[in-house]
């Protein structure tokens, strides 16, 4: 690049340190073109498992801050993000702690935005080594009204999709500037997909880069439990944040989705009180 760039690199932790130290090992093993420098940002939520004093001792470089134990994802990143912003970079990096990047993971990114015909969130998309099939990335609606899409995996050149995973996002300053961080409507899930709709609804672009440009285990799984579980398990999951976090989920789906409200809402509940059918349901949908 012809100019200094900065990139702040945002990140959140929780318990997870042996990933955390990998994650960052990739990214500090990146192939970074000439004039970028990266400035690493990180909130720790409360780790006991030693995460925030490996982290200082590794990488004495990293900034370092502390989160009050509940942030969960979406909160500890919007912290992450307003500490980072005091320092006027030219990009935000957003980056999974269980991701492990390639080293052309960040030139890739940068030479993608520079690409694109106007400012753009550029999404890197992941594998999973474990199975082999796609992890995380982009995504393109495949219904004009209805909360209905699908994985779009990488190409040879940039991608045009429609939202994406923040396990590998790059978000140039402009961008920030003008439609700000990520929502306060989310506790854990969905605040990335917001941000990248809530872009486009302000003209901007979301690009997917070439290539894998890192791994992740997909380890999501079914997201309702099962009919063993007793009722009241399943309603608490039903309204917690890393479960189908109820009351956040309808505020994504009447945000960008008014249409398939009733529909969500009923799935939802149908989850909850009859997992049964819904296996039922999704295994018909599965054979289609």
């Amino acid at each position: 690049m012809s100019r200094s760039t900065t990139i702040s690199v945002l990140m959140t932790t929780y318990n997870r340190k042996l990933k955390t130290l990998a994650c960052l090992k990739s990214l500090y093993s990146q192939q970074l073109p000439a004039g970028v420098q990266l400035v690493v940002h990180i909130t720790d939520d409360a780790s006991i498992d030693g995460t925030p004093e490996a982290v200082a001792a590794t990488y004495p470089a990293v900034n370092l801050h502390k989160g009050t134990g509940s942030l969960y994802w979406a909160g500890g990143m919007r912290y992450t993000w307003q500490q980072a912003m005091t320092g006027k970079p030219q990009y935000y990096f957003l980056v999974n702690d269980d991701t492990v990047l390639e080293p052309n993971a960040v030139a890739t990114l940068l030479k993608s935005s520079a690409s694109a015909p106007a400012p753009s969130i550029c999404i890197g998309s992941t594998i999973d080594h474990e199975t082999g099939k796609q992890s995380y990335g982009g995504s393109r609606l495949t219904a004009s009204r209805a909360w209905k899409s699908s994985m779009v995996a990488p190409g040879n050149d940039f991608i045009h999709c429609d939202f994406g995973n923040a396990n590998i996002m790059l978000v140039p300053a402009e961008i920030v500037q003008n439609i700000g961080i990520l929502s306060d409507g989310y506790t854990h899930s969905l605040a990335d997909y917001d941000y990248t709709l809530k872009a486009k609804k302000a003209g901007y672009q979301v690009i997917i880069a070439p290539g894998y440009l890192g791994s992740c285990k997909d380890d999501h799984g079914n997201n309702w439990k099962s009919q063993n579980v007793p009722l009241k398990e399943r309603i608490q999951y039903l309204k917690s944040p890393k479960g189908l976090a109820y009351s956040e989920y309808l505020l994504f789906i009447r945000r960008h989705f008014p249409f398939s409200y009733p529909s969500a809402f009923c799935k939802l509940w149908l989850k909850t009180l009859f997992p049964v059918l819904w296996d039922q349901f999704k295994g018909r949908q599965a054979v289609q």
